[in-house]
């Protein structure tokens, strides 16, 4: 235990009384030389919301005192809500409590009331940190300062604009600015603006106040550009060293028919007693993007590729996402191979996982395949050829390992997705229902049984690894959720503890009918998010004991991480990288979680500004819900 460690045990004590400076000094028997050191101990427990001072100088544990830190979570109508660190409820923040606080800033919160069902309200005393340091609003220009509204409605308060701050930025106009003043609750943040975006109508504003405001990037900066430049365009001889040639291996994709950045390939055989040997190779990123290089640290800032309805933000830059890291058709590509033997019963025999050169025979699509698969047209059995066989038997599997899913508990939910077709003005001309068909469900059972599979195995391991977690719901969202159905006449099976199956039972019984649309909505907004973590909680969703992220390293950072440690492992490494990683992973995980929410909220903002375009078209007709 470090000094720092034993200054808090000791203002937490329950025996402890308030005490000022020199009383502490005397207490602790801390050396006149050291009396600095103790200052700067209690300044920094103090900046980390740790410990309290009181008017008269005395100090105390915030907890001890009163105190709670968290988060703050805005709400447009001008309150908002702490979510707290010492895993109790939320902490109500009035309007009048709130001050001048951000959205997802951490703070110190004081409990000014607890009712009678254990609610309880605060008011924020102090700002810790802030977790937005950059925003998106509308300029209000006066006379010798100005305004920045900030878009996002959680932000409850304006940024004040010091008059030689604002770049030029004209009275209207779309800004980005960052805040460089934020120490008083009792005043505006003071920011300056570094970028002037445009009028709010101008051509393509609206989904770059989006992409900014979510704190994306559009361009790759100098350096990494220059770091990508220097990777090689094509698999060399060295490259193979200590991989398994798999490039005679009948090999493919299936994807989008737009897919440029291609991740995964499949394979498939049977063994001579009938066992399906499945083959799931995916691309190896971590053999051009090293860890601690530009690339790298770029990638881990973005954390995901963004899909916006008009434009792909990639992770990567696109000469690696399309390029060399793309499992292109007809082109040898390094990868990291799962080789899993699996029962006409769906159970896992043995499995194998190692790094490979493959050459994929076909860039499939989705829609080919499905027409394969269910109408066999004379064109495309000629066209895949040779593939065909491997396509059915694939079909055989997906359809018994998503058997299998389903009979321990797996929850799918169905909830229909849009998909907005645009002009090249960038205007909406269609909105329709994004198709999911066999071919899809072939490829996410594919990448489901692989994940589980890596994730099982490097648990084992007792490896750092990421993994994607999925925690159970709470019992008062359950016990929500179960009112609610049973006032329509469902009834969810709950017992001590909430079981997946119970969720998918429902879901099966419900399939079909004119609730099942409002009934999934709401059981999904039951469930927690799945996020990732360096501590392996199991996956709720999926009713899997292990899983993780393998699959996409070229738009997902954690699979990316999850290479490099399977890769030090297979050679023999990760004795001597594990003190590395520790520490890492977990870095890793909250920062890959906070950026793939970012992502998911930016693509559903972008989706509803457009669908709302389209609908401003279409005033007065009538439309089949």
């Amino acid at each position: 235990m470090d000094r720092k460690e034993k200054v808090l045990r000791f203002l937490s004590e329950k025996s402890y009384m308030p005490l000022n400076f020199e009383e502490l000094c005397t207490v602790l028997d801390v050396p006149k030389e050291d009396h600095k050191e103790l200052d700067r101990i209690l300044n920094e427990l103090i900046e980390e919301g740790k410990v309290v001072k009181s008017k008269k100088g005395r100090y105390a544990s915030a907890e001890k005192m009163g105190y709670v830190t968290g988060v703050v979570v805005g709400n447009k109508k001008g309150f908002g809500f702490v979510i707290t660190e010492d895993d109790g409820d939320d902490i109500y923040i009035s309007e009048g409590n709130f001050y001048t606080a951000l959205h997802q800033d951490r703070v110190l919160v004081r409990i000014t009331n607890v009712g009678k069902d254990g609610r309880r309200e605060g008011e924020i005393v102090k700002v810790l940190s802030h977790g937005i340091t950059r925003l998106v609003g509308k300029y209000e220009k006066m006379d010798n300062y100005g305004f920045v509204v900030p878009d996002d409605s959680r932000i409850l308060t304006d940024i004040f604009i010091p008059q030689n701050q604002d770049l030029g930025a004209l009275n209207g106009q779309k800004v980005v600015v960052e805040i460089t003043k934020n120490k008083s609750l009792r005043h505006s943040p003071e920011g300056k603006i570094v970028e002037i975006l445009g009028f709010p109508n101008d051509f393509g504003v609206d989904i770059l106040s989006i992409i900014k405001g979510y704190g994306f990037e559009i361009e790759f900066s100098q350096q990494v550009l220059k770091e990508a430049k220097e990777v090689p365009g094509s698999v060399r001889e060295e490259d193979l060293l200590g991989r398994r040639d798999l490039r005679d291996e009948i090999i493919f994709t299936i994807d989008g028919e737009d897919t440029k950045d291609i991740d995964d390939a499949v394979s498939i055989t049977k063994d001579e007693v009938g066992n399906y040997i499945l083959g799931v190779h995916i691309a190896d990123v971590s053999h051009y993007v090293k860890h601690g290089s530009a690339l790298d640290r770029e990638a881990f800032k973005r954390g995901t590729s963004v899909y916006l309805v008009d434009r792909v933000i990639p992770m990567l830059p696109v000469n690696l996402s399309n390029g060399i890291c793309s499992l292109n058709e007809g082109v040898d590509r390094l990868a990291l191979s799962v080789r899993i033997t699996i029962t006409p019963e769906g159970e896992i025999l043995d499995h194998d996982i190692f790094k490979s050169v493959i050459r994929s025979r076909k860039k499939m699509t989705y829609e080919k395949v499905y027409k394969i698969l269910t109408q066999q047209p004379e064109d495309l059995m000629e066209e895949y050829k040779g593939l065909t066989d491997s396509l059915f038997m694939l079909r055989e599997l997906a359809i018994i390992l998503n058997k299998r899913r389903k009979a321990r508990g797996s929850i799918d939910f169905y909830i229909p997705e849009a998909k907005i077709i645009l002009d090249d003005e960038g205007v909406p001309v269609k909105v329709m229902k994004r198709e999911q068909n066999i071919a899809h469900n072939i490829i996410e059972e594919c990448m489901l049984i692989a994940n589980e599979t890596v994730a099982e195995h490097m648990f084992y391991m007792d490896a750092p690894f990421v993994y994607r977690i999925h925690e159970d719901p709470s019992p008062e969202k359950i016990a929500n959720l179960s009112e609610f159905l049973y006032n329509l006449g469902y009834k969810l099976k709950v017992g001590k503890k909430i079981r997946p199956r119970a969720i998918s039972d429902m879901l099966d019984e419900i399939k079909g009918l004119p609730e099942e649309r409002v009934i999934s909505t709401l059981a999904l907004r039951s469930m927690m998010k799945a996020k990732y973590s360096d501590k392996n909680l199991g996956h709720f969703g999926l009713a899997a004991k292990h899983y993780c992220h393998f699959t996409s390293p070229i738009r997902r950072y954690p699979d990316l991480v999850c290479h490099r440690i399977i890769k030090d492992m297979l050679e023999g490494r990760l004795d001597i990288s594990q003190e590395k990683y520790q520490t890492f992973v977990k870095d890793a995980a909250i920062h890959s979680s906070d950026r793939e929410q970012a992502a998911t909220d930016a693509e559903r903002d972008t989706n509803d500004l457009k669908k709302a375009e389209y609908m401003e078209n279409h005033i007065g007709e009538e439309f089949e819900g």
